[in-house]
């Protein structure tokens, strides 16, 4: 199992915007989400800032994301989204979420 966190910047003016999005996030969405072998998919806000939670359980990592980001559901999705999201400053040009470095992790014992 592959644990990825990514950070972005939520603009003030379109949160009440961004979390109604999620509060009805589309089922089709959510079914490409689980057929790219992603688990435990949960996004945090804190500060205006989004911190997102996954676990990618599948063999093809960079395979599964480019169907992802190949959907046109999903592709729908993120033109609604990403106008209410703001790149880090250390984000990569085209790259809106940025992956963060696991840098502790307990497991069960």
């Amino acid at each position: 199992m592959k644990r990825v966190a990514t950070v972005v910047a939520l603009r003030p003016e379109h949160q009440q915007r961004y979390l109604e999005l999620h509060r009805h996030v589309w089922p089709g969405v959510q079914q490409m989400i689980r057929a790219a072998n992603i688990t435990n998919y949960s996004i945090f806000l804190r500060d205006e800032l989004l911190f997102a939670y996954y676990e990618y359980v599948g063999t093809d990592y960079e395979t599964d994301m480019a169907r992802i980001a190949a959907d046109p559901e999903t592709r729908r999705w993120w033109q609604l989204t990403e106008s209410c999201q703001q790149p880090l400053a250390s984000a990569q040009p085209g790259e809106v979420w940025v992956e963060a470095t696991e840098v502790f992790r307990l497991d069960e014992p």
